[in-house]
Parts: C-alpha cells; sequence; structure tokens
C-alpha cells in the first residue's frame, strides 16, 4: 500500500509540473524563448529515456544472470542432499522450498535494479503476502502438513497408502501435496492438509502382512477334509512363512454354505503373488478332490 501512495503522489507532481512547464512555454513563445525551452525539455526528456533503459537494461541482465545462478544453486543442494543420502521424500521438498526462496531474491534484486526502492516493495511484498496468505489459507494449512509429513514420516517415497478413499505408490511428497501412483498408472494428486490430518494407511511400513482367505463350501462337505487340503496347498507355497503358525477354522455357518477361513503371514512384497496363486490353487485342487463350491439355495416348505 505504501508503496502504491508512493507511485499515486509521483504521478500527480509530474502531472502538476508538466501543466506548469506548458504555461511557462506559451508565456515564453510569446516572449521569443519557446524554442530554447523545447530544446531543453528534448535533451532532458533523451537523458531521461538513456537513464531509464540503462536500468531496464541493468534489470535484464540481472534476471539473465539470476536464473543461471539459481539454476546453479539448486543443481548444488540437490548434489548435496544426494551426497548425505537425505530420504527422497525430504529432498523433493527442499529442493521445493529452496527454489522459491531463491526465485523470490532474484525479484527483489531485479524491482530494485528497476529503481524503485527496496523498503517500499518490501512493505508491498509483505502487505501482498498477508492478502494473499488470507486467500490460500488452504494451501498454507497443506505446506503445514507436508512439514508434519516430513517431521514424523507416517509414510516415505515408494510405499503403498491408502487415504481420501484413493490409494496408490507414493511417488513423490512435495510442498503442498503428495503424488500417487495407482496399480492402473493414475497420478492422483492429495493435499498433504487432508493427509496430515486425517486417516493413513500404510501397507509398506511393516516387514510382513497377513494374507487371508475365505472359502464357502456346501453343507454336508467334510470340514477334516477340506482342513487337511487348504493347509496342504499353504504347505506347498514357500513363501508363506512358518511364524506366525498358519491358521485354519470353520468361519460361519452361512445362509447357503459354510464358510472356511485360512490366514497366514507373508512378505510385504509377496502380498498379492501370494494371495492371487493359493485362491487359484484352491479352486482347482477343489476341484479335483470333489469339493463343491455352493450357490445362493431357497427352500421353501409347503404347509
Amino acid at each position: 500500500m505504501l508503496f502504491l501512495l508512493q507511485l499515486t503522489q509521483v504521478a500527480d507532481s509530474i502531472a502538476r509540473h508538466t501543466k506548469q512547464e506548458a504555461g511557462e512555454l506559451l508565456k515564453q513563445a510569446a516572449s521569443g524563448e519557446g524554442i530554447d525551452k523545447v530544446s531543453q525539455l528534448t535533451q532532458q526528456f533523451i537523458e531521461w529515456g538513456i537513464s531509464a533503459g540503462g536500468r531496464i537494461l541493468a534489470a535484464l541482465i540481472v534476471f539473465i544472470v539470476g536464473r543461471f545462478i539459481v539454476s546453479v544453486l539448486n543443481k548444488l543442494v540437490a548434489r548435496l542432499l544426494d551426497r548425505r543420502k537425505v530420504d527422497v521424500s525430504i529432498k523433493t521438498f527442499i529442493r521445493s522450498l529452496v527454489n522459491i526462496l531463491l526465485m523470490i531474491l532474484l525479484v527483489v534484486a531485479v524491482v530494485s535494479k528497476l529503481g524503485v526502492e527496496t523498503t517500499s516493495f518490501a512493505a508491498l511484498l509483505a502487505s501482498a503476502g498477508v492478502a494473499i496468505g488470507m486467500a490460500l489459507s488452504g494451501n498454507l494449512q497443506n505446506f503445514a502438513g507436508g512439514l508434519i509429513i516430513l517431521l514424523f514420516k507416517p509414510y516415505k517415497v515408494g510405499d503403498w497408502i491408502e487415504a481420501q478413499n484413493v490409494s496408490g505408490t507414493v511417488r513423490e511428497i512435495q510442498i503442498f501435496h503428495t503424488i500417487l501412483t495407482t496399480a492402473d498408472n493414475k497420478v492422483i494428486f492429495i493435499p498433504n492438509g487432508a493427509l496430515s490430518s486425517g486417516v493413513v494407511i500404510n501397507y509398506s511400513n511393516q516387514v510382513t502382512r497377513r494374507v487371508e482367505w475365505v472359502v464357502g463350501i456346501e453343507y454336508g462337505e467334510d470340514f477334516g477334509k477340506v482342513e487337511a487340503i487348504v493347509r496342504e496347498i499353504l504347505a506347498a507355497d514357500k513363501r508363506i512363512l512358518n511364524e506366525p503358525e498358519q491358521f485354519v477354522a470353520l468361519h460361519a455357518l452361512a445362509a447357503s454354505s459354510v464358510n472356511v477361513i485360512a490366514r497366514v503371514w507373508v512378505k510385504t512384497e509377496d502380498y498379492w503373488d501370494v494371495y492371487f496363486t493359493i485362491n487359484k490353487k484352491i479352486y482347482q485342487t477343489f476341484n479335483e478332490r470333489g469339493i463343491d463350491f455352493p450357490f445362493p439355495q431357497l427352500t421353501v416348505h409347503q404347509g
């Protein structure tokens, strides 16, 4: 606001000065001094143009050189972070933050070369910052959320997470949002504010995971036989861990089936492969051994 007020005052001063000069020119033209005065004003205008052109050229040079320096500094920061083996999540966040700060400094330097008072520009920047901050309060919340995520590390780049009704692999953690890649190769941007304050399920945080199957068999089937077949299938897969011990039990007596449950533990990276492999093995083996899968049935009693 202070900067805008100063610009207004300068414009008013120029307007008054121009009117005064025009009046003086009319008077001097009548006395024969107008031509000399016009020549003098033309010379002043040329000098002002040279001065302004010099400032614009200097500002342009500062901008070009500054952009090069910013690029070099960004690369140096990236190399430094790589040498120190900083976590990928933190590295992405720091690089984004450093780039923004350097660009702000470059803008201040360019404006200063244009002849604008730095103090006035700083006051204007502060006022604009407050206004923008109020308008973009959600983004400030996302920025704070990004800091919380990097500090407490509920997840990191490469983890498979579920949050905000979506799931995927964490590709990047940026200043305002986290980027996920889904199983079908979609890219999803989730605000960090929502992630830091909401529920996040991290499937990659633990070394092992439990796999569970619920299989329905017909009433009248021998549960002991079914249990033995399931345990045989599970024991044959070397990816299934011996500890904790595998669990097979009669889960529920449902309306149209007897449900058998099986639970085992595997390494996190083997979860889906084991799940689908055992599904296939159970289906094939049950058909080979004569174990029938039930269909929904409705019994009608006539009175």
